[in-house]
């Protein structure tokens, strides 16, 4: 059966290799950034926290972060050679690596980190040359699984974001909910009935609007923009690097969820863009998952990977463009150098990011329900489908469930969409199809085709 995505349903505005004008790239690649930036500026946050480091280094640390997302988005979107899958997918350090980040970081430093960095991205980059039979491992119904888990298991993210964020004071607040469900129902209408510019910008517009409403509301803290300086270039192996064999043991299998999520990742780009990922384009993304994690380590940052969250605007605003994915990097790039105007979009309140981020990640999920609605429902795959969405869930809903685990294996299972994939891609093995149904599901076929 062949994959959705073949049919190509023309319902994009700017197909992958459309070339937008600059100011609707720049309007676009804000709304990328705003919609990746918290994920992208969390990770070096808590590593940071985690292992005391001061003010100055840790403020390096997110510059260097934010601008090897940059560059590595840039890579992966522009393509360098055999490097880069040319599709609007953006890229950022996560959350798999903190785990690791800290283990190691609490013995070697942060020299430690960036030296397992740069081995396991040599691991990442070896993968990538054996997609093709990876690839095998991926029909609709796994990658309709997977791309509904990334939406599924990044709902309980916005719903935080909604309710004020983890730990905050006025968690759940009327005040808190009630700015996420205006700037939530406010997109969706803008979406919907905005002409041009205005539907395909309508995140980005649903933020700035939801933020000016946040002001006044006192919601918006400033101080952190008048701290910051006014410009930050990372220095090249600024805290050295140490290349530890324990440390590269520690990060291999976070590498390794990470190459399951990307290549779910990808397939679900290719989706929503309709276009055809096959194996050589997914290989590409990899080795530029594995590269840009080179690149991080270089300025002092973390490893590199597709971003999830960012495919849900592609579907949402119908803009599937390369050229504004470029664009982000780009921007991203000049956030990194200049930590004020990075503070300023950091400074978006939660509640504004729930309301958004509620229908983005909906819509992913969405997008993999479609995947899975051409994919014939019978036992087999009814039991392939339940069985992944429900443990994949399950870790995301009850993480305690793998506490007592040995650490290898919670970084493995620690993310429901690795969970989910990991299940979804053994059972679809080991669960043979059913020559009956195969033979009924022919029949059935051939009648409506008679009829």
């Amino acid at each position: 059966m062949k994959s959705s995505n073949m049919n190509k349903n023309n319902n994009l505005q700017y197909g992958v290799d459309d070339n937008p004008s600059l100011t609707t790239k720049i309007l676009l690649g804000f709304q990328h950034i705003f919609a990746a930036f918290g994920g992208i500026i969390v990770v070096p946050l808590v590593i940071s926290s985690a292992l005391g480091f001061d003010s100055s280094t840790s403020t390096a640390v997110i510059s260097a972060t934010i601008l090897a997302s940059g560059i590595a988005t840039i890579i992966q979107a522009r393509g360098v050679g055999r490097i880069g899958s040319k599709v609007a997918c953006i890229m950022g350090t996560d959350f798999t690596f903190v785990s690791p980040s800290i283990t190691v970081g609490s013995v070697l430093g942060l020299p430690g980190i960036i030296g397992a960095t740069i081995l396991g991205a040599f691991f990442e980059i070896i993968l990538s040359y054996f997609i093709k039979p990876l690839m095998k491992l991926f029909p609709p119904i796994v990658t309709g699984t997977v791309v509904c888990l990334i939406g599924l298991t990044l709902l309980p993210v916005s719903m935080d974001w909604a309710a004020g964020g983890v730990g905050a004071s006025d968690y759940g607040s009327l005040i808190n909910v009630s700015i996420a469900m205006f700037v939530m129902i406010f997109t969706l209408l803008l979406n919907r009935y905005g002409k041009g510019m205005l539907s395909s910008a309508s995140v980005l517009i649903g933020m700035v609007v939801g933020y000016l409403i946040c002001i006044p509301l006192g919601k918006v803290d400033f101080a952190p923009i008048s701290q910051a300086g006014l410009m930050s270039i990372p220095q090249i192996f600024q805290y050295g690097v140490t290349f530890d064999i324990k440390a590269l043991i520690a990060f291999l299998p976070a590498y390794f969820v990470t190459t399951i999520e990307t290549v779910g990742c990808l397939k679900a780009i290719g989706e929503v863009s309709e276009i055809e990922m096959d194996d050589k384009r997914v290989g590409s993304g990899v080795l530029a998952d594995g590269v840009g994690s080179i690149c991080g380590a270089v300025v002092g940052s973390f490893p590199n990977t597709s971003f999830s969250q960012n495919v849900g605007l592609i579907p949402l605003t119908k803009v599937a463009s390369k050229h504004v994915a470029i664009m982000a990097g780009i921007l991203l790039v000049i956030l990194g150098l200049f930590p004020k105007f990075a503070a300023l979009i950091n400074g978006i309140p939660q509640p504004v990011l729930g309301g958004v981020g509620i229908v983005m990640f909906g819509t992913v999920a969405a997008a993999g329900i479609k995947t899975l609605s051409s994919v014939e429902i019978n036992d087999r795959n009814l039991l392939i489908i339940a069985t992944s969405v429900g443990l994949g869930l399950g870790v995301t809903f009850r993480p305690d469930f793998i506490s007592q685990l040995p650490q290898a294996l919670q970084m493995i299972f620690s993310s429901g969409i690795s969970t989910g994939t990991i299940v979804a891609l053994i059972l679809n093995i080991i669960l043979r199809e059913d020559k009956k149904e195969e033979i009924s599901a022919n029949t059935e076929e051939i009648e409506c085709e008679v009829v």
